[in-house]
């Protein structure tokens, strides 16, 4: 699964980026200073893999991961080809949601390029880019499938209602994901991979000294989230400069200091937690002498596509998932000890894989 972080220049893009991922991605107090993408891949912080280690004393440790992208900073025009506009379109198309990094924070040697510190400007900026991308290709969408119709498939008649039905909420200044649509006709739009269909997480990337103050306090804080929850996206607050400062820290270190900031964890461990939840991803756990190990798959995932992560072997030839729930295993300090106790369950191909799932897989090629 890919993230793409986004925003307008200089709003603290590539500093998130580099803080999440240690990759030295360029960052820089001028536009554009981002022309190519980058990529990096990120842990999903789960402490069970580490309780699990504990237990089997592991060669290897493997947490799951999530890819990020820094995507080049949007201007307005950008639809139009402004900017970097069409790199920036179809980096966001290559990802499957958005974290929208929007800047509260003031600061005199980094300029912005409206001019001034605005988040539901620099929300709306970015997002009627979109919606203006979005409806070009729903208009095209609607103009194939009315040419379509006429060949008698009433198929083509549903997608010309559908496509007008979704420019309708475009035309309105609302994103995709707002419209009222079917299972069966998200499935559609979903083969239309709009921009602003993607699920979203605004990143309100305030000053230090408004870290962990309350929203009520900071007016435009409030006003960000208030305006996130009013599109149905997830919102958090993160200082970027301070993620980029900890980032490095020895662990120790770095708990200390974000003890000190009283803000309970990082903001890029809330961040990644956020990002997978954002994407409707759950763990299943793996432990062994080997490598005790946390795959990632979509909620609502069977058994049998479960064990195809680990191997394609596994999904052709499975027999059936030996499951105990990690907290069961925890408690009791090995599988044998649960197996005892009757904890162990024996699930077959219609088993619906659950968060937390510690699983041998049983097959036969």
């Amino acid at each position: 699964m890919k993230l793409g972080i986004v925003g307008l220049p200089n709003v603290g893009k590539s500093a998130l980026f580099n803080a999440l991922t240690s990759a030295g991605a360029q960052a820089t107090n001028y536009p554009f200073s981002t022309k190519e993408s980058n990529t990096g891949m990120v842990s999903v912080p789960d402490l069970r893999v580490e309780e699990l280690a504990k237990i089997y004393k592991p060669r290897k440790i493997t947490h799951a991961a999530i890819e990020f992208v820094d995507i080049a900073g949007l201007v307005r025009g950008a639809s139009r080809g402004e900017g970097l506009g069409n790199r920036f379109l179809s980096s966001i198309r290559e990802v499957d949601a958005l974290i929208h990094v929007v800047r509260l924070f003031e600061d005199d040697n980094v300029m912005h390029v409206e001019g001034s510190v605005d988040p539901l400007r620099d929300m709306e900026t970015l997002n009627l880019e979109l919606i203006f991308a979005d409806m070009e290709t729903v208009q095209k969408r609607g103009e194939k499938a009315q040419k379509m119709f006429k060949t008698g498939e009433k198929r083509y008649q549903e997608e010309a209602q559908l496509a007008e039905k979704v420019m309708k909420t475009l035309d309105e200044g609302q994103p995709a994901r707002l419209c009222p649509l079917t299972d069966e006709e998200r499935a559609i739009t979903k083969t239309w991979f709009l921009l602003t269909d993607k699920p979203v997480i605004y990143a309100a990337n305030v000053a230090e000294s408004d870290l962990g103050k309350d929203p009520e306090t900071v007016p435009m804080l409030k006003q960000t989230l208030d305006q996130a929850a009013s599109e149905n996206a997830e919102a958090m607050v993160i200082s970027a400069r301070i993620e980029a400062e900890i980032a490095d820290l020895p662990k120790e270190e770095k708990a200390l200091f974000i003890e000190e900031l009283g803000i309970g964890e990082s903001g890029l461990d809330r961040l990644v937690k956020a990002s997978y939840r954002l994407l409707g991803l759950i763990s299943f756990l793996t432990a062994g002498e080997d490598e005790c190990r946390a795959w990632t798959i979509t909620r609502g995932t069977k058994a049998p596509q479960a064990a195809g992560k680990i191997h394609t072997d596994l999904e052709r030839g499975f027999i059936r998932a030996e499951v105990v729930p990690f907290d069961a295993l925890k408690a009791h300090g090995s599988m044998a000890a649960c197996k005892e106790k009757g904890l162990v369950r024996s699930e077959g191909k219609d088993y619906v894989m659950q968060d937390g799932d510690v699983t041998l897989i049983r097959f036969n090629v």
